[in-house]
């Protein structure tokens, strides 16, 4: 890429953050975790010489707890689109999570090397393909399912509209290839959401949930979850863990940041099943304060893009290995050895009640 190139990706970058963190008038969409949310209690003279941040995922074990989340078409952003992404989180010691909507498919994915790595499934209104492409994925070594739950209907994307998004010509939708659902025709407005309307099943329920296990033996994640309710009911449903998530703040205006949402979902759980959380992070500060508040890890999805588009596996390698630093510094100076050591007592939340200091 030029560096041409690489100062448009870089506009963009902030273009689209201005645009996700806006608020105005009857307008708001909140992804990243805000400044002044959650801020650090520090523990001081402690030896941490030595930074333990391996962690285990539904008994997979990882080198950090900050993984990959599905973010579909990334051939639009770089050639090597999903192979690259796969490759450099595998790199990492860390977990992939491969969108239903990829421009690569399962197997192709596989193909890159060992890897641990999750599939995100969207259901379809022909469970035929559902039960066929859940197959594939756990034939080709995918560790978990992945069921994202909030998109029914697709949020009104207003950019989208305007652009008349469509995938590109030279690009389909690998995991459908062979079964006429792979390509995205335009539309008047958007094409992704013509194409959500006529596949997508609005029947989703819990029910589903249970008969996904019918289907397959692999772990089923519930993607979406934003209230201590909705994760009690997952739980019942026989969920394997929770995936704190609203979407890249694409779906519904007026919910919560997901770091807003966190801890009610985990106190919901009472340590049943794991609770990781999407959406939002954009440094290695924000990974502690989300396992400050009860995460078993944090998945990352633009972040990921923009270093795809920006520099390609090596862009992904980048931005991982950068968190992962920026992780490990902020254990260091808070007097954390290792993730069991990071507390609620960490750190200070704008919804906390007030802390009153001690006399002199």
């Amino acid at each position: 890429m030029t560096p041409s190139q690489s100062r448009s990706c870089l506009r963009w970058f902030t273009t689209t953050m201005r645009l996700v963190q806006r608020t105005n008038g009857l307008f708001k969409r909140t992804e990243t975790l805000l400044q002044g949310s959650c801020d650090f209690r520090p523990r001081i003279l402690i030896d941490v010489n030595k930074i333990d941040m391996a962690t285990t995922v539904l008994g997979f074990k990882i080198s950090m707890p900050i993984m990959v989340a599905p973010t579909a078409m990334q051939k639009m952003a770089h050639p090597d689109g999903e192979y690259a992404t796969a490759r450099a989180a595998s790199a990492a010691g860390t977990i992939m999570t491969l969108s239903s909507w990829a421009t690569s498919s399962v197997e192709e994915v596989a193909s890159t090397g060992p890897g641990i790595r999750f599939f995100q499934l969207y259901v379809y209104k022909n469970r035929k393909v559902v039960e066929q492409l859940v197959r594939r994925a756990e034939k080709a070594g995918f560790k978990a399912i992945a069921l994202t739950v909030d998109t029914p209907r697709l949020g009104r994307r207003e950019s989208d509209i305007k652009n008349r998004f469509t995938l590109p010509s030279n690009l389909t939708l690998k995991n459908f290839e062979g079964l006429d659902l792979g390509k995205m025709d335009e539309a008047n407005d958007s094409g992704l959401a013509s194409y959500v309307a006529g596949q997508i099943d609005r029947t989703l329920s819990w029910k589903d949930v249970q008969w996904l296990q019918t289907i397959t033996k692999l772990p089923i994640l519930v993607k979406g979850v934003l209230t201590g309710e909705d994760a009690r009911i997952a739980i019942q449903a026989g969920a394997a863990g929770i995936i704190v998530s609203n979407h890249g703040a694409r779906q519904l205006d007026y919910v919560p940041a997901t770091i807003s949402a966190l801890e009610e979902v985990v106190k919901a759980t009472q340590g049943r099943v794991p609770v990781f959380l999407d959406g939002g992070v954009r440094r290695g500060t924000d990974v502690f304060k989300a396992l400050a508040l009860g995460a078993s890890g944090i998945f990352i999805g633009r972040p990921v893009v923009f270093a795809l588009a920006a520099e390609g596996e090596a862009g992904v390698r980048k931005v991982l290995q950068m968190l992962r630093d920026e992780f490990e510094l902020t254990m260091a100076l808070s007097g954390c050895r290792s993730l069991s050591e990071i507390t609620r007592n960490h750190i200070v939340t704008e919804w906390d009640t007030p802390r009153h200091l001690p006399r002199l």
